[in-house]
């Protein structure tokens, strides 16, 4: 009886260290996918601001450039698709699919973008329009935003996928369900830099 009590007492003492240790692990976990999660809101937020915008640009492009009607439904079947795939990426940060579908229809957009800002180089009175120039101003400013946002993401993701993949926590992140966050990136290397709106 005199040893089973110290024995039973270093047992609870060692269960408890054991449950705080994973406990520390779970809480880790948490917090890094809630900065990655939280950096995608800010990309968010400014595709949002973007996909706002570029309706305007058609619709006063539309004005100007009636004979490439091919070019602005193109911009604008992007725009939507990309909508979409943003959606859906929000409502699961990181995911690999919905990153996947989110990083090849933002590769179309700014695809179709640039066609459209390239040919309307060649028409202008649309250069000099006064609203396509300040279009043109926010636009810039939001893909700067996007970029911003977009390295805050994956530095989140980087920072958590890190965590998760070194011992201990590889040990215990699939069992809480914290699965690989994917990055994101813009498969197309051209449209590695914000499109050029220059009016």
């Amino acid at each position: 009886m005199g040893i089973l009590l110290p024995l039973v007492g270093v047992v609870c003492v060692v269960g408890i260290v054991f449950v705080l240790f994973i406990a520390g692990i779970y809480n880790k976990l948490v917090q890094l996918r809630n900065r990655y999660e939280n950096g995608f809101a800010q990309i968010d937020v400014q595709l949002k601001r973007r996909y706002d915008l570029i309706p305007n640009v058609v619709e006063i492009a539309k004005g100007y450039m009636k004979h490439e009607r091919e070019t602005l439904e193109a911009v604008i079947t992007a725009r939507n698709q990309a909508y979409q795939a943003g959606q859906q990426a929000a409502g699961s940060p990181g995911a690999p699919k919905a990153m996947n579908a989110l990083n090849q229809a933002e590769s179309q957009l700014g695809g179709a973008l640039g066609r459209l800002l390239a040919i309307s180089e060649s028409y202008p009175d649309l250069k000099a329009n006064q609203n396509m120039m300040s279009l043109q101003e926010e636009l810039s400013s939001t893909e700067n935003k996007v970029a911003f946002a977009r390295q805050a993401f994956n530095d989140g993701v980087t920072t958590y996928n890190t965590y998760r993949d070194q011992f201990p926590a590889v040990l215990l992140a699939g069992t809480f369900g914290f699965r690989e966050a994917e990055l994101f990136e813009i498969a197309d290397d051209t449209q590695r830099e914000a499109p050029k709106v220059e009016f």
